[in-house]
């Protein structure tokens, strides 16, 4: 079973609020329940004394007190779990004192313990629920053994092995019912990845983080290839917070981690402690089959040593035209042979998706490659030949005028913007003909040369700034060339300025770009740019334009990759 992780854990428990909210009721209930018990019956309870039944009084206001707090907090923050596990614990210090100064192991309180054993374990999962078990089972022994030291040591024993035993089941169904959620939970956010602008590279690479994110494992490999292929692709998500890596490999290369049959599930763990070598897992199991086989240790050394794994889980593909293998490897955790069923059940449930995405990307460049012949023959025909004529006659009108004539040098400063212009555009034509695919570093050498132009023509000076590993799909890129270039224009139309810069990075899982100038003129007036806003609109992205204290407009626009 895999250890929640805190973060996932509040991200689910906030989305379940009625069920929070329930459990910041039933406190207040308990708590009212037991001091009305107490004044009720106290000679039920065990307090005949007055020391006693003080002591007592104290404990049960002081955890109404405790509970009607957190109820109101929770209804002001409206986040039933601002509190986190903290409050449990909390709660299991009270309930130990209810049941010291309620007579011990004959107190009627010691029930109480399931209510933080059951709201921990459905909350944050096994090994939370585990750890409230233990410390409930310590403090109902340590409570009895302080309030009667001539304690009754076989109904101590029958109590404690009973808050153990029903707390550990309670505690392994909680975690069961909190994994299903977080198993369904990746199963649907996996399923929503396709978007055609991102390509299948940038698909893969999503899913491999999240089920990596999902495992708390420290890498998590695809390898896989076409049928007609004869080099391996192979998809790295390494650390949080790391970019994912594709490389491509030879059979030799991809040898170490074929060593299993093709259709085989792969389960590893290591030895606990080299005392213990029997602890050592390694399991397969071939498809149809309900039962586990061992592996030998030595087949798996080499691949051992190649992932750096104390544990890893593996499933087959499941290409229709393809074969391929997808890793989960961790260096700390050890993982079972459920979680490597969830991986073969997950692979099932992504591929297809992917598959689907290839093929819909096949038909979409097909069609753009015939839109891409129309649209060069009509730049050509309607844009590129007007440009020549214009140039033509500028020529014309230059060699009519002198040399020293006052407008020759504007005119020789516009041939060359015509040449130029004709230039890119027949160069830009040849791109969209051939279908050249837009790189990373083809995109800013495009910028560059638009800010460039911008400074010659128009005497702007635009840095363009992209940090370091920057990727961009070629579909997106093209996207993100019209915003920059527009983002460029709008600073010669629309201000004064002679500086400014673009920067683009990733971060959180959004492409950042920031195009920003100074305002000479002052601060503008709010503002929104019509025509970035509407791109950015159509790529699902945000926008926001913001005035600095330095005298700096920034455009910064977020769409998400």
């Amino acid at each position: 079973m895999i250890a929640e992780s805190p973060n996932s854990s509040t991200a689910h428990a906030r989305g379940d609020a009625a069920g929070a909210s329930m459990v910041f009721v039933m406190r207040v209930v308990l708590a009212l329940t037991a001091i009305l018990t107490l004044f009720v019956a106290p000679g039920d309870l065990g307090n005949r004394h007055g020391e006693r039944t003080l002591l007592s009084s104290l404990i049960f206001g002081g955890y109404l007190l405790h509970s009607l707090t957190l109820w109101l907090a929770a209804r002001r923050h409206r986040n039933p779990f601002w509190h986190g596990k903290a409050v449990y614990w909390i709660d299991l210090g009270w309930f130990a004192l209810m049941v010291y100064c309620t007579g011990g192991g004959n107190s009627f309180f010691f029930p109480f313990f399931f209510f933080v054993i059951l709201t921990a374990s459905f909350q944050w999962g096994f090994d939370e629920g585990a750890r409230i078990t233990l410390g409930a089972t310590f403090a109902l022994a340590l409570a009895t053994w302080l309030t009667d030291s001539s304690i009754n040591h076989g109904h101590l024993l029958l109590r404690t092995a009973f808050v153990l035993a029903l707390g550990y089941m309670i505690a392994y169904w909680g975690g069961m019912g909190v994994a299903q959620r977080r198993r369904l939970r990746l199963l649907r956010d996996v399923s929503r990845l396709s978007n055609p602008r991102f390509g299948v590279n940038q698909t893969i690479a999503t899913m491999l983080r999240q089920t990596r994110d999902f495992y708390h494992a420290s890498n998590c490999l695809l390898l896989m290839r076409d049928s007609g292929d004869e080099l391996w692709q192979l998809h790295s998500a390494g650390a949080p917070g790391g970019r994912a890596s594709l490389a491509r490999l030879p059979q030799a290369a991809a040898a170490p981690l074929l060593v299993f049959a093709p259709q085989a599930l792969v389960q590893y763990a290591a030895a606990l402690h080299p005392r213990w070598p029997g602890s050592l897992e390694a399991r397969s199991r071939a498809p149809g089959e309900a039962r586990w086989r061992p592996l030998a240790p030595q087949q798996l050394e080499q691949l051992i040593d190649l992932l750096d794994a104390s544990s890893f889980v593996s499933a087959p593909l499941p290409l229709r035209k393809g074969e391929g293998r997808i890793y989960v490897v961790s260096d700390r955790l050890r993982f079972s042979r459920a979680d490597a069923v969830f991986l073969q059940q997950l692979a099932a449930q992504v591929f297809p998706v992917i598959e689907n995405i290839v093929l819909l990307d096949r038909l979409a460049s097909d069609a753009a490659f015939r839109e891409r012949q129309k649209i060069a023959r009509d730049l050509h025909d309607t844009t590129i030949q007007p440009y020549i004529g214009l140039r033509h006659g500028i020529s014309a009108v230059r060699q009519r005028l002198q040399s020293d004539h006052p407008v020759a040098a504007e005119l020789d400063k516009l041939l060359d913007m015509t040449t130029q212009v004709i230039g890119d555009m027949r160069q830009f034509t040849r791109s969209v003909r051939q279908g050249v695919a837009q790189t990373e570093a083809e995109l800013l050498v495009a910028l560059r040369r638009q800010a460039q132009q911008v400074q010659q023509f128009y005497d702007i000076q635009i840095t363009i700034q992209a940090e370091d590993g920057l990727s961009i799909s070629d579909r997106l890129a093209a996207e993100v060339f019209q915003i920059v270039n527009e983002g460029m224009h709008n600073i010669r139309k629309h201000t004064r300025a002679r500086t400014g810069s673009v920067s683009l990075s990733n971060a959180d899982g959004q492409l950042r770009i920031r195009i920003q100038n100074e305002t000479p003129e002052g601060p503008p007036a709010p503002f929104l740019p019509g025509s970035l806003a509407e791109r950015t609109a159509a790529l699902g992205g945000t926008i926001a334009v913001e005035h600095g204290a330095d005298g700096v407009t920034a455009v910064s626009i977020a769409i998400p990759v």
